[in-house]
């Protein structure tokens, strides 16, 4: 009877060991389905969001090189990115090893939200790609994205989009990968290149129906007398979203042309990614900030706040 017992109280335990060994894959699984991507060795890292962005930008100049990607390298981010959104970052990896790049997961000390980063694995050695970066956050479903076609060489527009993401959940930042004068002629130029990696992503994301903002910067002498323009380029679809955005720059002291009421500079109709989010009836945003209000946190703190009510009621519009 000893050795009947003794043989139950070791069927339970295994039984019990066995549960539970279940229950943690079974959340482990659900984890990475619904936060998305699982990190390249660590888990989550913290990391400060916004200085590992700017870091990664810090080295961007004229001569710091870009070659143009393959349709086909393009095209296995851009997949990858869906992907990620509809919550397959394990069928997302091997389209970003076709093209080079790698996933991370990563948490930002600041939100304390989590996101995940794909990059070119060129960056780490002598000769970059330039292709960029892309930034999910996993807290929320994608709702909207911020695009960042010009960093460095429209100074602190890289700054002004990673408070953007980290100040609304549910958004993606789309980042370009090199100064817009590194490659031959203006191949490098993301705004106005439909063969970038850029552009891919971007396409992606409006094929989605996500509203987007993109943002550029000016010299104060290029637009006088004014902090700002806003303008939804080609289209009207985002005409609403942009009255907001520009009553909200007005309510922080921004003087703001605004491209719908009158003729602007800047006004970005030949922006490839406005032209193709109208063609979808897409909201999308171009917005133009002065070289003085991108010279101080304030000013890009400011700013940020003021798209912020934008991206803010689109992730909250698309949730209800």
């Amino acid at each position: 009877m000893a050795e009947i017992r003794a043989k139950s109280i070791i069927a339970a335990a295994v039984t019990v060991v066995f549960g539970l060994l279940l229950a943690g894959l079974s959340a482990y699984t659900i984890g990475r389905s619904a936060g998305g991507a699982a990190s390249d060795g660590a888990d989550a890292p913290e990391v400060a969001l916004e200085r590992r962005i700017t870091d990664f930008t810090a080295g961007f100049g004229p001569d710091s090189g870009y070659r143009e990607p393959r349709r086909a390298e393009r095209r296995a981010v851009a997949d990858a990115v869906g992907l990620i959104l509809d919550g397959h970052p394990d069928r997302a990896r091997p389209r970003l090893a076709d093209a080079g790049f790698r996933l991370r997961t990563l948490t930002d000390s600041g939100t304390g939200r989590r996101y995940a980063e794909l990059s070119d694995r060129t960056e780490d050695g002598p000769a970059p790609r330039g292709w960029g970066r892309v930034y999910v956050d996993l807290s929320a479903p994608a709702r909207w994205s911020v695009q960042v076609p010009h960093p460095v060489s429209d100074a602190d527009t890289e700054r002004l989009g990673a408070r953007v993401l980290l100040d609304s959940p549910g958004g993606v930042l789309v980042l370009a990968g090199a100064h817009r004068r590194a490659g031959h002629g203006d191949a490098a130029d993301a705004a106005h290149r439909t063969d970038s990696v850029f552009d891919a992503v971007c396409d992606e994301l409006a094929r989605r129906g996500l509203p987007g903002v993109q943002v550029h910067g000016f010299a104060d002498d290029s637009v006088p007398g004014r902090d700002a323009v806003a303008s939804t380029g080609t289209g009207s679809a985002g005409r609403a979203d942009a009255r907001r955005l520009a009553a909200a720059l007005a309510a922080r002291h921004f003087s703001v042309c605004r491209a719908w009421v009158r003729a602007c500079p800047l006004e970005g109709r030949d922006n490839v990614q406005g032209r193709r989010a109208a063609a979808d009836d897409v909201p999308f945003l171009h917005v133009e900030f002065a070289r003085s209000v991108r010279a101080s946190d304030t000013g890009i703190r400011h700013a940020a706040a003021a798209i912020g009510t934008v991206t803010s009621r689109w992730a909250k519009d698309d949730a209800d």
